[in-house]
């Protein structure tokens, strides 16, 4: 169902139903004041008579002449109408020619229901001056008139109503041209154009779709240009230890001995270097992604802080020092993902820190946070080196490793609330200070 027929139904059948109950409620009120009006014209009536016949006794005094009953004459028009004049002994006056003795004589006073020559007659009966005076109004002129009545106040309702649903047809077609617009905007753009859609002249009610397509298109764009821009370094990355493999068992294959074995030597170096490279990839690509890290498991500070050691130093413990304060912070995200992004920060100080030195890692907790501080004594940064390190497949210079180890980092700290900050050492060497998030006490 489109837009325009769901908002017209719906306006439509709310409106119909008001003015429905409105008619109901106008046509019963209508109703009971026609049937009101009527019997205050048959009370009205009756009493006008009487006045008249107390202006003239001797018309009707049977001691001063011969009693005797007339006929009231009664144009076409009012065959609907009766009236009887009698004494109250029961001897009749006058009466127009549908009213019978037998009819009205022993009506009551004030108003009843009464039926003559079977048809059905509304009558009011009013005593004054030793006269009982009864007019009637047949029944099925009553109802003839209230429905005249009813169906001239429900035709212009029905002409209206339909007047209304057209012209509110009309109103939402032309409401909806701005989002047609919209849509046709959309539907002719190119698959790679990415810029935001122009919001002028826009209605404000559409202003903040705009606003979320536009920003969408921004992060899509942002997105997309992040990609190509990894895809080419990972190309350019991965191209190049592959070419010395190839290199290196070209050489392997046409030589012997000594120099065939130093190639083979290099390929195997180039095919590890290769294997980092591909799982540092894949990590990045999953921690940026959807995929769930979730086991299950309690992440320790402390806990982390071993396995990363262990992982980063399995041949040579003695060159990480730990100083921790035993505070038993339970982190607020996978461990495998803390052990992750520690070990890169002490990958990264251990190839860059002389051998005879020692990278220290401070471990404090505080309330919301457990930071890890990771020291070394290598060359450390510049400024402009400072911003350039967590790009992705950034090294100086041709050093060693995959150029990805804090690219993970930052991925890890901004996916789960942390943070990193790099900073020179005023005695020498690099601080890396890797902030991440406790759980929270309940």
């Amino acid at each position: 169902m489109s837009l325009r027929l769901r908002l017209l139904l719906m306006i439509g059948i709310s409106l119909s139903l008001l003015w429905g109950g409105v008619a109901i409620w106008m046509l019963r009120d209508l109703d009971e004041e026609m049937r009101l009006t009527l019997d205050r014209r048959l009370a009205m009536s009756a009493q006008m008579v009487a006045g008249l016949m107390s202006q003239n006794p001797a018309a009707w005094d049977g001691r001063t002449g011969k009693a005797g009953a007339s006929v009231l004459t009664l144009p076409p028009a009012g065959k609907g109408l009766a009236c009887q004049i009698s004494s109250l002994r029961g001897e009749v006056v006058a009466r127009t020619p549908g009213a019978t003795l037998e009819s009205l004589v022993a009506t009551t006073p004030g108003f009843a229901n009464i039926e003559i020559k079977g048809k059905r007659w509304r009558s009011y009966t009013f005593e004054a001056n030793d006269l009982r005076i009864t007019t009637a109004d047949r029944v099925a002129e009553r109802d003839a008139l209230l429905r005249d009545v009813m169906v001239a106040a429900i035709v212009p309702f029905v002409v209206a109503l339909i007047g209304s649903l057209l012209v509110l047809w009309l109103g939402v077609k032309s409401g909806l041209v701005p989002l047609e617009r919209l849509r046709q905007a959309l539907a002719n753009r190119a698959p790679d154009t990415l810029t935001p859609i122009p919001d002028a002249p826009i209605p404000r009610e559409l202003q903040p779709l705009v606003n979320t397509l536009n920003q969408l298109l921004e992060r899509m764009s942002v997105t997309i240009s992040r990609e190509r821009r990894f895809t080419s370094d990972a190309a350019h990355e991965l191209r190049t230890p592959l070419t010395a493999i190839k290199t290196h068992l070209q050489v392997a294959r046409i030589t012997r001995g000594k120099e065939a074995e130093v190639a083979l030597d290099y390929a195997e170096e180039g095919v590890a270097r290769l294997q980092h490279t591909l799982m540092q990839l894949l990590t990045l690509s999953q921690v940026e992604g959807h995929f769930s890290w979730d086991d299950g498991r309690i992440t320790h500070a402390d806990e982390v802080a071993r396995l990363a050691m262990r992982d980063a130093a399995p041949n040579a413990p003695e060159h990480i020092v730990l100083d921790s304060d035993n505070n038993p912070a339970e982190l607020a995200l996978p461990q495998a993902l803390a052990i992750t992004a520690l070990r890169n920060l002490l990958d990264n100080a251990l190839r860059h820190s002389p051998a005879e030195h020692r990278v220290t890692l401070k471990l404090r907790s505080s309330q919301d946070a457990t930071c890890f501080r990771v020291c070394d004594c290598g060359p450390g940064l510049n400024p402009e080196e400072l911003t350039l390190v967590t790009h992705r497949f950034w090294r100086r210079g041709s050093g060693r490793g995959s150029g990805l180890g804090l690219s993970i980092v930052c991925a890890i700290t901004e996916r789960f609330g942390g943070s990193l900050e790099l900073a020179q050492r005023p005695e020498g060497g690099l601080e890396a200070k890797l902030t991440l998030p406790r759980v929270k006490q309940t």
